[in-house]
This record gives C-alpha cells, sequence and structure tokens, in this order.
C-alpha cells in the first residue's frame, strides 16, 4: 500500500471537523408529529382555498361533462347504424351547432317579443289587483300602494334603477358567456370522450382495469341517459305547453311561456309546479276563464308527466327509489343551487350503482 493510501484512511478514519453526529431525530415526538400535522394542515388549508377560488371554473367543466355524457347516447346511436364514430361525433357536433343557431334566430326574437308584450301588459294587471276588494284591504291596513309611490318618487330612485340595470346586464353578459364556455367545452369532451375514459381507466391496476372500465361505462351509460331524458321530458312539457297555449286564447304569449315551462321542467321535484304556477297566474290575470283551463290543463299533464312519460323515458337510464331522489335533490339545491339540483340526481344514481356493484358484493363475500 503506498503512502498516499495511507494518508486517506487516516483522514476517513479521523472524526468529521463539525463533530460527530448525534442521534437520529425520533419521529415519534410530540415535536416532530405537531409540526408536519401543522404543515399538513396548512397546506390542505391553502389547496381548499383555490379550489373554493376555481371552484366557478369547475363547475362549468362539470356541466360540460354531464352534458357531453347526455349527447354520447346520440352518438352510440350513429355508431350502432354502422357510422364510425370519428363521424357520428362529428354529426352530433354540427347538429348541436346548427340547433343553437337556429333557437337563436327564430326562438330569441320571438321570445324577445312575447316577454314585451307580458311588460306592457303588466301595469294593466297590476291596476286590476288594486280594484280586487282584498288588496284593497291589504293597503288600508298596510299602506302599501303609496310605500311604493313613494318609493318611485324619492330622488334615489333613478340610481338605484340605473345600479339594477347595470348588474342585470352584466349578469347576461357572464351567462352569456358561461353558456360559450360550457358548449365549447361540451363539444371537446364529447370528441374526446374515448380517449379520456381510457385515460382515467389506466390509472386503475391491471388486475381490477376491466372491472373499473364496466363499472365506469355504466355510470355514463346512466348519467347520459339522464341527461338526454330530461330534456325529452321537457320537451315534450314545452310542446304540449304551446299547443295548449295557441288553443287556450294565450298565443300571444305561447311560446315565451312554452320555454319557461320547458327550461323550469328540467329542475327536478319543483320545477314544472313553478312552470304551471306561472302560467296559470298570467292566465287568469288576462281571464278567469283562461285560469281555471290553465290550472286544470297543467294538474292533468303533471299527472301524465309523473306517472306515464317520465317513468318511459326514465326507465333505462335511472334506478334509483324516491326517498333518495328527494334527499339528492334537496342537498344538491342547497350546496350549489339549480345546478346541484340537476347533477344531484344522476350523482345519486351512480353512487348507488357503485355501492351495489363494488361495497355490497364485498360485505356478501365475507
Amino acid at each position: 500500500m503506498s503512502d498516499t493510501d495511507g494518508k486517506d484512511s487516516a483522514t476517513a478514519a479521523a472524526p468529521p471537523e463539525l463533530g460527530t453526529p448525534g442521534v437520529p431525530f425520533e419521529r415519534h415526538s410530540p415535536f416532530y408529529i405537531g409540526f408536519f400535522g401543522g404543515l399538513g394542515a396548512l397546506l390542505a388549508f391553502w389547496l381548499g382555498t383555490q379550489l373554493l377560488a376555481v371552484s366557478s371554473a369547475l363547475l362549468l367543466i362539470v356541466v360540460a361533462l354531464f352534458l357531453a355524457a347526455g349527447l354520447n347516447p346520440v352518438v352510440e346511436f350513429l355508431i350502432g347504424r354502422g357510422m364510425q364514430r370519428s363521424w357520428a361525433v362529428l354529426s352530433v357536433i354540427v347538429g348541436v351547432l346548427i340547433a343553437l343557431g337556429l333557437f337563436v334566430l327564430a326562438i330569441v326574437p320571438v321570445i324577445s317579443d312575447q316577454v314585451a308584450a307580458l311588460t306592457r301588459s303588466a301595469p294593466g294587471w297590476l291596476d286590476q289587483l288594486q280594484r280586487n276588494a282584498t288588496v284593497q284591504d291589504l293597503d288600508a291596513k298596510y299602506d302599501v300602494i303609496d310605500r311604493i309611490r313613494d318609493y318611485v318618487e324619492q330622488g334615489d330612485y333613478a340610481s338605484s334603477i340605473f345600479g339594477g340595470v347595470l348588474d342585470v346586464g352584466l349578469a347576461v353578459l357572464s351567462a352569456l358567456a358561461n353558456t360559450f364556455i360550457v358548449t365549447v367545452l361540451m363539444l371537446y369532451f364529447l370528441s374526446s370522450l374515448e380517449k379520456t375514459k381510457h385515460a382515467i381507466y389506466r390509472l386503475a391496476p391491471r388486475s381490477r382495469r376491466d372491472r373499473v372500465a364496466k363499472l365506469g361505462d355504466r355510470v355514463i351509460d346512466s348519467v347520459g341517459g339522464y341527461v338526454s331524458g330530461a330534456f325529452v321530458v321537457a320537451t315534450c312539457a314545452g310542446i304540449s305547453s304551446v299547443i295548449f297555449l295557441f288553443v287556450v286564447g294565450l298565443g300571444e304569449y305561447a311560446v315565451a311561456l312554452a320555454f319557461v315551462v320547458a327550461l323550469l321542467d328540467v329542475i327536478p321535484m319543483i320545477g314544472a309546479t313553478i312552470g304551471a304556477v306561472i302560467v296559470t297566474a298570467i292566465g287568469f290575470a288576462t281571464d278567469v276563464k283562461i285560469g281555471i283551463a290553465c290550472a286544470i290543463f297543467y294538474l292533468i299533464y303533471q299527472q301524465l308527466e309523473n306517472y306515464v312519460i317520465y317513468p318511459r323515458v326514465m326507465s333505462r337510464s335511472v334506478d334509483i327509489p324516491g326517498a333518495v331522489t328527494v334527499i339528492a335533490a334537496l342537498l344538491g339545491a342547497s350546496l350549489l343551487g339549480v345546478v346541484g339540483a340537476l347533477l344531484a340526481i344522476p350523482t345519486a344514481a351512480a353512487i348507488l350503482m357503485i355501492t351495489r356493484e363494488v361495497f355490497i358484493r364485498r360485505q356478501d363475500a365475507r
């Protein structure tokens, strides 16, 4: 061994200049657990605040995913007729764009004209209410009409109206922007749905990937069936309403009111009732006979929808108990409003299906 090797061995055996390392820090000590636990809590709080900051964007993404799942059955139907998936997706996308264009060009002007007619008729309806004996009694007790008149005559009324109109305008622009974003995302998700599903399924272990894929496909089919079925039910409500309103003598407002009924009919539990109440109230304001006819029509139609149309349309898409439907809609509405109520039922159906296929089967096997 050379002299150089001896010097290196002596240097390595010598203690380090900064001292001998001590005993490693005990990971089970209270300080260690508290320090890193606190860091984890702070990190979780920071991530939670970031999620809340982007919650509106995440909500748009979820809505677009649900709508894409709702259009997917149409794509699968075209594929079953021998069309390639790329052409089927392109056909559905073109159909959606054409439908939106026709809606904007044909329906929106009619609705705006009829809304303007409703606005012009509203003062007359208010005058009729003032001549009502019950309203006069309430005015005599609580001085309602004079309070409204004093509020209108105040100097700050114009500024408050201007602020309200500005807020409404901003809300309309925000709604249009959100609609455009959801439409673009929906079309993108629809075109890449198969690739997205396969990418998610690859995250599962290979031994369970086939079962995860089958469960995932069934969940997507269930959600898509519910979304498309809800639009079919709402379309039936709108078409029947517009025909009835033309027959009963409310043709001047038929398209606008039918659109309101169809839009509200998508909301579970209370949407159809709210639409019926709105139309019936306008019918009574126009003529008592028309109001009675509206009340009878919607009473009969809701029974037909609840016990004939809805079960047949939803029989292949959603299979959940009635109590779960009510609870899911209430929880969804309390968390996310109307959007939460719309997404609650298919989400509950998916959770129930996964529970039955995974958890309950595992419990039965023990």
